[in-house]
């Protein structure tokens, strides 16, 4: 198996533009992906002046990659009400899922459509126990996992920022693998928009 570690975050706009050739990786044989969250943004409101930013960078994303934004989630970065986003809860839920039995590509793509799609507010606990009731978790464990995930999630970033900081890695989403003893960093922004052509690609690194 060829290990790529991902350096990604839930939050992160450009995470989810690259969504179709992490679905792509994940659906190569052998290939692993080893996930780590990096912790982007503690739970605050985001001021205007950057939520245009983020208006800007998704309509780019969109001609680049032709990923779809929801109309709920473009609604909420528009608009005049508080737009909070939190890169610590959507870390602990993407790690209580793997807890309780779902694959990490799954839980991370759950995550991404809540938040990319359907607007869902998931610095909330309400809006996260709904996303994982969506997927079959039963409520109570997920509340009692949730509820003890800090320390988890804290170690898991931290490992992640002692990693980028030893390969150089200073954003998300970077793709490295490791083969034969050597670390290769992915052009994956090379084939946004070009799955094709990105699935001969890894065909070439699987061997």
């Amino acid at each position: 198996m060829v290990k790529v570690h991902y350096f990604f975050d839930p939050m992160c706009g450009w995470c989810y533009a690259a969504s179709p050739l992490i679905d792509i990786l994940a659906q190569t044989p052998n290939f692993e992906i080893i996930y780590h969250p990096g912790g982007m943004i503690p739970k605050r409101a985001i001021e205007a002046s950057f939520r245009q930013h983020i208006m800007q960078a998704d309509r780019q994303i969109t001609q680049m990659t032709n990923v779809q934004f929801g109309d709920a989630y473009r609604a909420r970065v528009a608009g005049n009400d508080d737009y909070v986003v939190d890169s610590y809860s959507t870390t602990r839920a993407f790690l209580v899922g793997q807890n309780m039995g779902v694959d990490a590509h799954k839980m991370l793509t759950t995550i991404q459509q809540a938040h990319y799609l359907k607007g869902e507010h998931l610095h909330e606990f309400a809006a996260l126990q709904k996303m994982a009731a969506s997927i079959g978790l039963p409520e109570s464990e997920w509340n009692e996992k949730m509820a003890a995930s800090e320390p988890e999630m804290h170690k898991a970033i931290q490992n992640s920022h002692t990693l980028m900081s030893q390969w150089q890695v200073s954003g998300f989403p970077t793709l490295i693998i490791e083969k034969d003893g050597k670390l290769i960093r992915l052009p994956h922004s090379s084939y946004y928009g070009k799955p094709t052509e990105w699935a001969a690609y890894l065909t070439t690194l699987a061997g």
